[in-house]
């Protein structure tokens, strides 16, 4: 069995064409980051998402798999939806304790991922179960 089962993107589940969502779960292993970059890097180029802000949304989704795949358990799963002007990410596991962002020392060589959400997204949080992490970013209007 893969390691990852994506789901068809939501205007095949007979939502408007301008829908623009998709869901994908994986099974908890060390690749799961990977295939995330992999599969948001698609989708942002099917929406005309590139530059700076892709890369920046390729990294946050990274770090809340990464985070949902080391501290959480079972399966993570990933939701984007991107209906206008924001992008929403959500990343769920099955464990109730919500991320919350701790200092890390100079030397640490982990621990900086929800700093770095919490900077390159217009905001972040954590759902009341504390299963879902999610962040927020502002994609600007296309100009011809």
């Amino acid at each position: 069995m893969s390691p990852a089962t994506a789901v068809a993107p939501a205007a095949t589940k007979a939502l408007p064409q301008t829908a623009r969502v998709f869901d994908v779960a994986f099974a908890s292993n060390p690749a799961c980051a990977r295939q995330a970059r992999r599969i948001i890097r698609a989708f942002l180029g099917l929406w005309n998402v590139n530059g700076e802000l892709a890369e920046n949304i390729v990294l946050a989704v990274s770090e809340l798999v990464t985070n949902a795949f080391e501290h959480g358990t079972g399966d993570v799963g990933l939701r984007v939806r991107y209906p206008d002007d924001e992008l929403r990410i959500e990343v769920t596991d099955d464990n109730p304790t919500p991320a919350e962002m701790r200092p890390a020392g100079d030397e640490d060589v982990s621990g900086r991922g929800l700093f770095i959400v919490a900077v390159l997204a217009r905001k972040w949080g954590v759902s009341k179960d504390g299963k879902t992490t999610w962040c927020v970013f502002h994609v600007p209007a296309k100009r011809s």
